[in-house]
């Protein structure tokens, strides 16, 4: 026996109930259209609000969020607890919800370091990423402890970032390229640059002063190879991605092959720091320094990697600096020792073509002379006086 098909009556009490027909119904219906709506709204744009929260987190300070201005690079009048409501509660909003919006983002920081946590320690009694790090420094001292500053009899080792291997979101400073500008303008991704230092075989110490304005998603600081990448469109820890980037992050966590561990205390944000490299390509050791205290060795078999390695320094946040304040280095020998006396007084190339030696001796003693390779065009300097200063 069939059904009998719904009368016209009970097609009028259905459209009343969901859409509005009867004035119980229109209540109850707009109701449930209105937040059905916003949550439909709400899901589908989750993506675009999430990315545009981390851009507007990375470029605090910038004209156009949270009053600062664009005239100058450092920290306006206006500090991030000065700023309006509607923008504070944006910038928290995207710091607790970076990480949800690429996997190699915060989300990836997270699950990494449960899986560490979670995985124990391995078969000989200790953690799988203790084997890379170590809580003594290279003079046998205990991190925390107060040291002598690192190669104090070494010789000053004159190296500049290479204003060929950076990102266009990277500028430089007019005269010696030591001093390294990110985002001047906005930012919308990650921007690196690369040092004119290999570093295989030699030890090495340089200091990057940071400026007043530390934040954002990462600001790195440590080595790579030629294969790091400099530049990506989205906030990351861009340094360590992979196996090609060894880095530390302000945020207190040390970066390598897409896997992070804790090393340190986060920086403080909004305040001057300098962080110390000490790369030792004899025993295959890079050691970080905060603030001339000694963290402890953070990656180990360095001496191992074949390919030639280099600083590298990388940033999300916009108008953030950092000024590459000390290199030094060991000496080899002796004659490297003499030569670093020379190069003391004969400090140009055209100083040293005036002297008449033999060519290999020339050569030996050119090789540490480090002039800037690249000049800075009047393009670029008009750029730099009007955006920087």
């Amino acid at each position: 026996m069939s059904a009998r098909p719904p009368s016209q009556r009970a097609h009028q009490r259905a459209r009343g109930g969901v859409g509005g027909g009867g004035v119980v119904g229109g209540r109850f219906g707009s109701t449930a259209r209105a937040a059905t709506e916003a949550l439909v709204g709400t899901v589908a744009g989750t993506g675009g609000d999430e990315d545009e929260l981390m851009t507007i987190n990375e470029n605090r300070n910038v004209g156009g969020v949270g009053g600062g201005s664009i005239g100058g690079l450092g920290p306006s009048d206006t500090e991030p607890s000065a700023i309006s409501a509607s923008n504070s509660s944006l910038s928290s909003a995207s710091s607790s919800e970076a990480g949800s919006v690429h996997s190699d983002g915060e989300q990836q920081q997270q699950q990494s370091l449960q899986l560490l946590e979670d995985d124990g320690p391995g078969p000989s009694g200790r953690h799988p990423m203790d084997a890379t790090s170590s809580s003594c420094c290279p003079d046998g001292s205990f991190a925390g402890q107060d040291q002598e500053r690192p190669l104090v009899n070494g010789c000053e080792d004159l190296w500049s970032w290479n204003k060929r291997d950076r990102s266009k979101e990277v500028w430089l400073s007019r005269s010696d390229n030591r001093r390294v500008y990110f985002h001047p303008n906005w930012s919308k991704g990650t921007a690196g640059i690369r040092g004119t230092r290999v570093l295989n075989n030699g030890r090495y110490y340089w200091e990057i002063s940071l400026s007043q304005r530390v934040f954002g998603t990462s600001m790195m600081f440590g080595i790579g190879t030629k294969k790091a990448r400099l530049h990506v469109n989205m906030f990351t820890n861009l340094l360590g991605e992979d196996r090609n980037g060894w880095g530390l992050s302000h945020k207190g966590l040390l970066w390598h092959g897409g896997v992070a561990r804790n090393y340190t205390k986060r920086f403080k944000e909004n305040q001057p720091t300098k962080i110390g490299l000490l790369f030792d390509g004899i025993a295959g050791t890079l050691t970080y320094y905060k603030d001339d205290v000694c963290l402890g060795i953070a990656f180990r078999g360095l001496n191992e990697v074949r390919e030639p390695l280099y600083p590298i320094v990388c940033s999300t946040a916009a108008k953030t600096e950092m000024l590459l304040s000390e290199t030094r280095r060991d000496f080899v020998n002796l004659q490297d020792r003499c030569r670093a006396i020379i190069i003391k007084h004969i400090n140009t190339r055209e100083k040293l073509d005036r002297l008449a030696l033999p060519y290999f001796i020339k050569n030996y003693l050119a090789e540490a002379v480090t002039e800037s390779s690249a000049t800075v065009t009047p393009l670029e300097l008009h750029l730099i006086d009007q955006y920087l200063y």
